[in-house]
């Protein structure tokens, strides 16, 4: 064992894991970059940023992911979309990881997910990669010191990248496998080296562990007006489709930019940093984002750069569209020191929309809330998975379905229920196409989306004048101050209005076939939206 502090009492080689190399306990910044370039992970770039690359993984392998299936998770886990596991099965990968981490290091951190300690979740994460290391402890979140010499973890994750399943044996799809033991408290995770399989994982675990105490587990970013927790907004949305650039309003606190948690008390974040999307990141649009690209400790995840100056290059996308970095929360100015909020007042979901359809923000019923949660529409960004080079029109409910194990209806329930309780004002954005789809049409600008949200979180957008749309049923504004009107009608950014028609028939058709599958666990209210 090197140095580090840790629990005596839950050392690796207390929970089983003997004759391994060294042992890397905790280690804090400094020593994880030291030990990175000592390994030859990465280079140190500008201003001690860590630039590495995840080698032939750039993006997450859902379709790698499995749940044991073990009799006290039997009948509680979708398993329509959660591919199962033998208990067998995992327990021969357990012991083969076991047999192939001997004799080799080991970096572990122990964290916390989630800043409410009434529910947060302590985690061990044993990692191989020293930069894996460092950017979990950069991802959640970080107890004090002291606190370490008691620590004991109710779930730890294994991370061998070079570990390579074997289908036949250990019950899995391929030689990549992502398999959660809920009755073990058991993580394993082998075959790729993409960071956010890390991460992903423990909002996997709260994602089934949080809605038995009545929390809402969301996929989502979350911001508060400066000195007024209790006017808090959060923005669900998968990655694309600008939950941490929307989120990171200097005009206002931010709590966190993926992950969260909706209590009886509030909104919490489960995470201590940010996980950014880099590829044509600016210093004009995003001026904090982008200075911590130069900050000591993130983690510069696939990015092209000179070898010389060291420079990096943000439009070039030859190595992943998914280009990340991963920093401290406390990197950006107008962040949260507690993390916490109040019970949101506004709900924002975010969809990227490829068909050109969707208008830039439309105002829902509590029902339409509903609809779209469960629907969950946007387009799969390129590079955020493997296999997606460019935006495909997906479904993907709770805005988040890759870490939902439970029935995509408890989350909808528990939202419903607390958007009763505390009246939040539910608002859909799309931040995709408009002029035509993918292909013809042009991103929605970015300045006008930055101007609908202001007018939504301040409450002025609640008096301008609205239209009922004649395809969705929901309330779209006419006009609004800074944005041009033309933008918030879809139809007339299109040159040919019957092929809008045409795109919007062929959508509405889209959500009517996908939601055909909730159709006997809905209220009838909601049953009226998505038969329009």
């Amino acid at each position: 064992m090197t140095a580090g502090r840790v629990n005596p009492n839950f050392t690796l080689e207390k929970q089983g894991l003997k004759d391994l190399g060294d042992v890397h306990y905790n280690l804090l910044e400094p020593a994880l970059i030291q030990q990175s370039l000592l390994r030859n992970e990465g280079t140190l770039g500008k201003g001690g940023a860590l630039l590495v690359e995840t080698g032939r993984f750039t993006g997450r392998s859902p379709q790698d992911k499995h749940v044991v299936r073990t009799p006290d998770v039997e009948d509680t886990i979708w398993w329509e979309n959660n591919r199962p596991m033998s208990a067998e099965g995992f327990d021969r990968l357990y012991d083969d990881m076991v047999s192939h981490m001997k004799g080799r290091d080991w970096f572990v951190q122990d964290l916390f997910g989630g800043a409410d300690p009434a529910h947060r979740i302590d985690v061990r994460i044993v990692t191989e990669l020293a930069w894996h290391s460092l950017f979990i402890r950069t991802m959640l979140r970080r107890p004090d010191r002291e606190d370490l010499d008691t620590f004991e973890p109710a779930f730890t994750i294994i991370n061998a990248p070079s570990f390579t399943a074997d289908p036949d044996r250990h019950d899995c799809r391929s030689g990549t496998v992502i398999a959660i033991n809920f009755a073990r408290r058991l993580i394993l995770i082998g075959g790729t080296e993409y960071a956010g399989e890390n991460k992903k994982s423990v909002f996997t675990l709260l994602n089934y562990l949080l809605p038995e105490k009545g929390v809402m587990p969301m996929h989502c970013s979350a911001n508060h007006a400066p000195a007024n927790p209790i006017d808090t907004a959060v923005f669900f949305g998968l990655s694309g489709t600008g939950k941490t650039t929307l989120s990171a309003d200097p005009g206002r606190v931010l709590i966190g930019d993926d992950e969260h948690g909706w209590s009886d008390r509030g909104t919490f974040n489960f995470e201590g940093g940010c996980y950014a999307k880099t590829i044509s990141l600016s210093p004009e649009a995003e001026p904090e984002i982008y200075a911590t690209t130069e900050k000591f400790g993130t983690v510069i995840e696939n990015m092209v750069f000179d070898p010389d100056t060291l420079d990096l290059d943000f439009e070039d996308d030859s190595l992943t569209a998914n280009m990340r970095c991963a920093y401290p929360l406390h990197y950006i100015s107008n962040a949260s020191e507690t993390a916490l909020g109040g019970h949101p007042k506004n709900i924002i979901m975010l969809t990227c929309d490829a068909f050109g359809v969707l208008p830039p923000i439309a105002r829902l019923t509590p029902a339409q809330a509903m609809y779209h949660f469960l629907s969950g529409f946007t387009s799969k960004v390129a590079g955020t998975e493997r296999g997606v080079t460019e935006p495909e029109p997906t479904f993907s409910t709770c805005f988040g379905a890759p870490f939902m194990p439970r029935r995509p209806e408890v989350y909808g329930e528990l939202l419903r229920t607390k958007i009763a309780r505390h009246g939040a004002t539910c608002w859909l954005v799309n931040t995709g196409w408009t002029g035509g789809a993918y292909g013809v049409g042009s991103r929605m600008p970015i300045k006008a989306t930055r101007a609908l949200l202001t007018a939504a979180l301040d409450g002025s957008l609640a008096n301008a004048p609205f239209r009922k749309d004649p395809n969705f049923g929901f309330e779209v504004p006419v006009t609004v101050s800074g944005v041009p009107d033309i933008l918030l009608d879809p139809r007339r950014t299109w040159e040919d209005s019957a092929a809008y028609d045409a795109q919007a028939r062929k959508l509405v058709d889209m959500f009517a076939a996908n939601f055909a599958q909730y159709t006997d666990a809905i209220d009838d209210d909601v049953r009226a939206v998505a038969i329009g």
